[in-house]
């Protein structure tokens, strides 16, 4: 049995009483927007009560006894309540969940193949620039203020001659790209389990200002000659240590050293843990571990790192120069499958190395087509949740395109919305390919800072023409097909506005109770002694008044069937209600909805209505009116009413997955359709061959709406009989 999610607590204490527990936690770790469990049991989770949760947008369960939990901007501070919750301490037998590299680690070590290490080397990219999401999306916005600033005419932050004011300004967007190599040494050495402090420190060791200091020729250090290629225009510097030639370099950006070092400091760091004893751990591996690669660092894994980086932002310039318009389809149409996987800061790697080396990126702009796709869809989700009136879906869609828009991050509005509807990502792959195209064929787009692609960073890229019609194209293009064709399948939709009317008839009824209890109790309060009297209260605001009594007359005086002349009338019998009869959309024996073997049927989820076990498969029209729902399977229609009725025809269970083979559809939606007109001829030995019940039903979907709805069971009838009244 689940434990109940439901009860008192905060979000964090509701979230571990609907995973099952402390003690059913393995580990838990946390992205920029999930939580990430590998529980001991996977069944005592509760996936459907924590996505009721206010402050959850979605519960993403997986393969094995893994769950992820979208929580959005929130999410490291719920990680952190979760974990400072005592029974997260080690009482009552729960084990404090690991590391987040420790889990990762053992997550990967359970892949199987011959090709794991290409899992792992991805993973290690990830992990060495994820936790860096905040800081690189501050600076963004920063780098976006200051080109609309310079864009405005405010102040040219390409001059030489700048203020002390902007140069500060400057100062502050820069600082995270030039200590970039500090922040990913950090990481990528936490990522391989050594001290993380001690990857920073030789990384920042060639950073320092007495190193950089060696690149200015007229330093006056002895022992650094400097070379100028002519054809390049380019300047290269090399310092003689301790007699041995060691090119110099400036480190700021770079991404491919630091990344480089770490994999070699690892190997280094763990050896020499081996060496000493652990006693002296602290104070020797990390001074050897310095001491090592440092210099090793200096002579050869930064120029190695440097060369490459140099020459793979060469190779991807040359192939954007020569066939721009590949990369502007493919990096849009990648992305949607890459951030899922946390594949995408690889990419994002590639971008730092260009602007490190080419002094511009050419593939952030094609990226923004991916994103404002992205965003779009959202938005036609958005749309379509307020003309359903789905308040739940409106709060998550409203987030997530303010968390994108304004900030260019998609995981909410891919966990949140996008991955949980099979239907929304063809839609969005089109606007990602619309707004690709539109960039390749009107020649690229490039940015010369990194910046997440959001509506407040458009001013970093340029032709900015360019990059607006592209994104515009694709956020309106993702937008419209959502909207137009609903991220609902026919029946989905069906199933939610049931529900939705469902609990808005109970609101409302719970309400007119709630008013009238509030009534009879102002009544009770308005009337006062126990003289027997008869006459009229009027009530007003707070103040009740009373005409004058009048003396009731004695029973001997007055015919037994006569009336006081005081006695209200009597009030005009109600007109009989209006009625609408559906009849058989097919012949055969009516069933109750409890026997049709569907339980989202029997709840009455969908509304009160019929079965009928088909004699064949002639599927007619029920009532005259309009087809809102035809399915492109053949397997469900909805007809509505000129009256307001809408009726469900559903042919068989689960015959969605017969994707069509068998039913030749003879309508369309849209169409306006007379009782007995077909719909549908279907073969019944195809659908039960393929083991599904043929049982047709036929609910309709706004029952609380009505005054009632009346089926006629136990019999059998012919196709356009009456089986169900409705009366409104």
């Amino acid at each position: 049995m689940n434990t109940p999610v439901a009860g008192p607590g905060t979000l964090a204490e509701r979230i571990l009483r609907g995973v099952g527990g402390a003690e059913n936690i393995e580990s838990l770790t946390h992205c920029a927007t999930r939580l990430r469990f590998q529980l001991h049991d996977g069944a005592k989770a509760d996936p459907a009560a924590l996505d009721a949760l206010d402050g959850v947008m979605a519960t993403v369960p997986q393969s094995g006894d893994r769950l992820q939990i979208v929580i959005g901007g929130a999410v490291a501070r719920v990680w952190t309540e979760i974990m400072n919750l005592p029974s997260m301490s080690g009482g009552a037998g729960a084990a404090r969940p690991k590391s987040d590299a420790d889990v990762k680690a053992e997550m990967r070590a359970k892949s199987r193949g011959r090709y794991a290490w290409v899992d792992n080397f991805f993973e290690y990219l990830s992990d060495s620039f994820r936790p860096l999401m905040g800081v690189l999306l501050g600076s963004s916005l920063i780098i976006a203020i200051a080109s609309v600033l310079d864009a405005l005419g405010v102040v040219d932050f390409r001059a030489a001659d700048k203020s002390a004011s902007w140069v500060f300004v400057d100062a502050m967007w820069r600082s995270v790209l030039y200590f970039l190599p500090i922040m990913v040494a950090y990481n990528a050495a936490k990522k391989l389990k050594v001290d993380p402090w001690v990857g920073a420190a030789v990384m920042a060791a060639v950073m320092t200002p007495n190193f950089t200091g060696m690149l200015d020729p007229d330093s006056g250090i002895p022992g650094i000659t400097c070379t100028t290629n002519a054809t390049l225009g380019t300047q290269s510097c090399v310092a003689h240590v301790f007699g041995l030639p060691m090119q110099l370099n400036d480190y700021g950006g770079q991404v491919f050293v630091p990344l480089m070092m770490a994999a070699v400091l690892a190997l280094v760091y763990k050896g020499l843990q081996k060496v000493f004893p652990e006693t002296v751990h602290l104070v020797f591996v990390p001074f050897f571990s310095m001491l090592i690669m440092i210099p090793v660092t200096a002579f050869l894994i930064g120029p190695m790192g440097v060369w490459a980086g140099n020459g793979l932002g060469e190779g991807l310039s040359w192939l954007n120069g020569n066939a721009p318009i590949v990369f502007a389809i493919l990096i849009p149409l990648l992305y949607p499958f890459l951030v899922p996987l946390g594949l995408h800061w690889p990419l994002n790697a590639l971008m730092l190395v260009n602007i490190n080396t080419l002094g511009y990126d050419f593939i952030q702009g094609p990226m923004g087509a991916w994103n404002f796709a992205c965003f779009g869809a959202t938005a036609g989700v958005l749309l379509l949740s307020l003309r359903h009136r789905e308040a739940e879906m409106r709060q998550t869609a409203t987030g997530a395109l303010a968390a994108g828009l304004l900030g260019g991050i998609s995981e909410p509005s891919l966990y949140g919305i996008h991955l949980r509807f099979k239907r929304i990502y063809p839609r969005m792959l089109v606007g990602c390919l619309v707004g690709g195209v539109i960039v390749g064929v009107m020649g690229g787009v490039d940015t010369k800072a990194f910046a997440f692609t959001s509506l407040l960073t458009i001013p970093v890229f340029s032709p900015m023409t360019t990059y607006v019609i592209a994104i515009t194209a694709a956020f309106g293009v993702s937008m419209a097909l959502v909207y137009f064709s609903d991220f609902r399948t026919p029946e989905d939709r069906a199933r939610a506005n049931a529900e939705r009317d469902a609990a808005e008839a109970l609101a409302s009824e719970e309400t007119a109770t709630a008013g009238a209890r509030e009534l009879a109790t102002v009544g009770t309060a308005g009337t006062t002694g126990t003289a027997k009297t008869t006459g009229t209260t009027a009530t007003t605001g707070t103040a009740t008044t009373a005409p004058a009594p009048v003396t009731e007359a004695p029973v001997t005086e007055a015919p037994v069937t006569e009336a006081p002349e005081t006695q209200p009338e009597a009030p005009a019998p109600e007109a009989p209600a209006q009625g609408t009869v559906l009849a058989a959309p097919v012949a055969g024996r009516v069933v109750d909805l409890d026997e049709v073997g569907d339980p989202v049927f029997a709840s009455r989820a969908l509304g009160e209505g019929v079965g009928i076990e088909p004699a064949d498969g002639h599927v007619v029209a029920p009532v005259d009116g309009e087809l809102a729902v035809v399915a492109e399977t053949g397997h469900a229609f909805g007809i509505r009413t000129a009256d307001g009725v809408e009726v469900l025809i559903h042919v068989g269970i689960d015959t969605v997955q017969m994707n069509g083979e068998g039913f030749d559809v003879r309508v369309r939606a849209g169409e306006r359709v007379r009782a007995g007109d077909l719909l549908v001829e279907v073969d019944l030995d195809a659908v039960r061959a393929a083991e599904h019940p043929a049982v047709t039903l036929m609910t309709v979907t706004n029952t609380a709406e009505l005054a009632s709805v009346e089926p006629h069971t136990g019999q059998s009838v012919a196709a356009g009989a009456p089986v169900v009244t409705v009366r409104r």
